[in-house]
């Protein structure tokens, strides 16, 4: 089974609409509404691709996704857009967030404010520990928990509206999201608690979510290489021999450097 993460669209332009065209006549007005609302919020137009049509702006989908390339609203790509998946725009290889947000620090803390009742709370501790540590073991990062005290990152778990604007919808669609780094709601990171979170491949695996949704935490965006963390489509591997592939690696070293040999 297969999950697209969701992360916070903190970041994301006004919604935006389509130049004015002309309705494909094979697709129906669900088809045609699904694809411009999927194409506004994903691969929102640009002020340099503001006359694309609409032609182009599924190509652009379709090779993001590996997809075949047509242009058309078949079976594939229609699929690939009822799939659950994240908010926050795709681009090509490793990406920041527009303006590469950053910690201007070296030393960050987290806070752990709720739990799921699907895995005992050292479980839980121990995901988020190892999903920061997937990140610090490539760059100078540190990470340190606190308890009763303000910290950089919040990690919680809710259902539905949730305070920050951005309402889960349910188990099996959105999975969590971050946001980038900054004040307030920067670097915090939510989870679908309507989710079944687990240890192991059994329903959503809480490491790895964890491990993707800190990448957006630390001012990474979404990567179409397939291999990477940061990609958007959720697929199990075993956390005992994951390991952070080179597109990851490059995109966190380009905002933070690389870890010393002495650290």
């Amino acid at each position: 089974m297969q999950y697209v993460l969701l992360c916070a669209a903190i970041l994301l332009p006004e919604s935006l609409a389509f130049p004015a065209q002309l309705k494909p006549e094979s697709q129906s007005d669900t088809d045609f509404d699904n694809v411009k609302a999927y194409l506004d919020k994903f691969f929102p137009l640009l002020t340099k691709t503001q006359n694309q049509s609409l032609e182009d702006r599924i190509k652009e989908m379709q090779r993001f996704f590996h997809l075949t390339v047509t242009g058309k609203l078949n079976a594939e790509t229609e699929e690939t857009i009822k799939q659950p998946r994240c908010g926050i725009p795709d681009i090509a290889d490793y990406r920041t967030f527009p303006g590469s947000p950053r910690w201007n620090k070296r030393h960050l803390t987290y806070k752990i404010v709720n739990y799921t009742p699907d895995l005992p709370q050292k479980k839980v501790d121990d995901a988020i520990r190892r999903a920061f540590m997937v990140w610090s073991d490539v760059t100078p990062l540190q990470f340190q928990r606190v308890f009763n005290k303000q910290a950089d990152i919040v990690i919680g778990f809710a259902r539905q509206a949730h305070g920050d604007g951005y309402p889960f919808d349910g188990r099996g669609n959105t999975l969590a999201h971050a946001f980038a780094p900054g004040e307030g709601l920067g670097g915090d990171a939510h989870f679908d608690d309507d989710e079944m979170w687990s240890e192991s491949n059994q329903e959503v695996n809480l490491f790895l979510v964890a491990a993707h949704e800190f990448g957006h935490s630390l001012g990474l965006a979404h990567s179409n290489v397939r291999e990477a963390l940061m990609y958007p489509i959720y697929s199990y591997v075993n956390p005992a021999t994951f390991r952070l592939s080179e597109d990851d690696r490059r995109g966190i070293q380009k905002l933070y450097g690389k870890k010393s040999s002495n650290s």
